[in-house]
């Protein structure tokens, strides 16, 4: 299958829970994803993740004070961008893998705490050779709590 299934620009279908799981490997405790809306083939994505107190990573980030790690918010950008690179080619299910290469101006604005539902934007900025680069923007209600830039490369089944 060609890396251009889709024209760029082609708004695509949500990806809800259980389609994400056939198309990047990620499982709980580490899917950090709960719903990608908004996709424009080879463009953009918005991946939704509810925050709850249930995560585990809160049992020791931290007791009485639990602040979601900054890593697994550039974490859960990064697997929305997967979904985006993923759904953009058409290969759902076909074994394509993306790997995080790079990070770059992580940057946290705000601490993420448990009962929000965080919105977590990815733009594609090129690609080239089957190497992504990506800018992220997580927010809360609008306000931004995080930033990055960001590389993957995607390896065909």
């Amino acid at each position: 299958m060609s890396d251009q299934a889709f024209e760029p620009g082609t708004p695509l279908d949500d990806v809800e829970a259980q389609d994400i799981t056939r198309m990047i490997p990620h499982r709980y405790p580490f899917l950090l994803v709960d719903r990608v809306t908004g996709i424009t083939a080879f463009e953009r994505a918005v991946g939704i993740k509810g925050v709850t107190l249930n995560e585990p990573f809160f049992q020791g980030h931290f007791p009485g004070d639990p602040i979601m790690p900054g890593v697994l918010i550039i974490e859960a950008m990064a697997q929305t961008a997967a979904v985006l690179t993923v759904a953009s080619r058409a290969r759902a299910g076909e074994g394509d893998s993306v790997y995080f290469m790079a990070i770059d101006d992580a940057r946290f604005r705000q601490p993420v705490r448990p009962g929000v539902l965080l919105e977590l934007e990815v733009v594609k900025e090129r690609q080239k050779l089957g190497i992504w680069r990506f800018s992220g923007k997580a927010r809360i209600g609008g306000t931004l709590v995080a930033e990055t830039k960001f590389t993957a490369k995607v390896l065909d089944a």
